[in-house]
Formats: structure tokens, C-alpha cells, sequence
């Protein structure tokens, strides 16, 4: 396993929908398991290939629950809502306002190309939404109803 560089906002990468992937190799458990490690040394709880440079629809994921890795997901069924404060790897020290589907279901391949379902509620519902934006190009800064203030971003600290 190995460190990735995470891209950072600037890079035209971030902006650009990936490609689905079709081999289910070595190359791509190399890569589920280098995004995992670099989003744990960065203290997140998501990631997406856009992120360490490479245009394919893989994601990480581990809220504290344990890693979840997808390949090639998709949200088949969505409900409620949430408003919320998102950061972003790529967007290092920002912070913004986002509303986001309470629930998620999608339906994903892991890392061997068997389909499965998972859903997630709240804060999971949240990292799959915020990182299969990134597989579409779409950063939370597109869709945040307010960036926080340098101040706001203090207050939120302090709780």
C-alpha cells in the first residue's frame, strides 16, 4: 500500500465524470487499498479515485464503521433529507452547508466485479453523496447552499 497525493481545488481533474470500470485486476485492489490508506492518513471518511487522479468510478468510505469499498456505484433509491456541514479532501480547511438525502441505497461491485446493495442513513447517506458527486465531476462547493465563514468554521470547532 502506498500514499496517494490528493488532488486539490484548481485541478481540472475534480470537474471531470469518470469512467466506468471494466477490469477487476491487481491494478484496481492496488488502488482501492492506496485510496483507503490515504483517506485514513488524511482523517476522512470518504474518497473517490478523482481525488488521488484517476478517472474511474471507484470510492472509499469508512465512516468508523469499517472500509467499504465501491466500484461502478449507483443510487437505486433515495428519501428524506438532511442539512448539514461538508468538507472536502480536495478543499482542505472549507467548509459548507449541503442538503443531502437522509437514506441511500445503492447498488455497487466490489472489488472482484460481484454486484451488491447497501444502504446508508445519515452520516453514511452523506459520504455516498458527497463522493459519487465526485464521480460525476461535481464538488460540494457546486451545491452548497452557504460556504462557512472563517468565523462559523472557529464556532464549529469549538463544539
Amino acid at each position: 500500500m502506498a500514499l496517494r497525493n490528493i488532488v486539490k481545488e484548481g485541478d481540472d481533474i475534480l470537474n471531470k465524470k469518470c469512467r466506468p470500470v471494466t477490469k477487476f485486476d491487481k491494478k484496481l485492489a492496488v488502488l482501492l487499498e492506496d485510496m483507503a490508506e490515504t483517506m485514513r492518513k488524511a482523517n476522512g471518511v470518504g474518497l473517490a479515485a478523482p481525488q488521488v487522479g484517476i478517472l474511474r468510478r471507484v470510492v472509499v468510505v469508512d465512516i468508523g464503521e469499517g472500509l467499504i469499498e465501491l466500484v461502478n456505484p449507483k443510487i437505486i433509491a433515495f428519501s428524506g433529507e438532511q442539512t448539514g456541514n461538508e468538507g472536502c479532501l480536495s478543499f482542505p480547511g472549507q467548509w459548507g452547508v449541503v442538503t443531502r438525502p437522509d437514506y441511500v441505497k445503492l447498488k455497487a461491485q466490489d472489488r472482484n466485479g460481484e454486484e451488491f446493495t447497501i444502504e446508508g442513513k445519515e452520516l453514511l447517506a452523506r459520504a455516498f453523496c458527497h463522493e459519487l458527486d465526485h464521480l460525476e465531476g461535481v464538488v460540494f462547493k457546486n451545491i452548497a447552499e452557504h460556504m462557512l465563514t472563517p468565523e462559523e468554521i472557529d464556532e464549529m470547532n469549538k463544539e
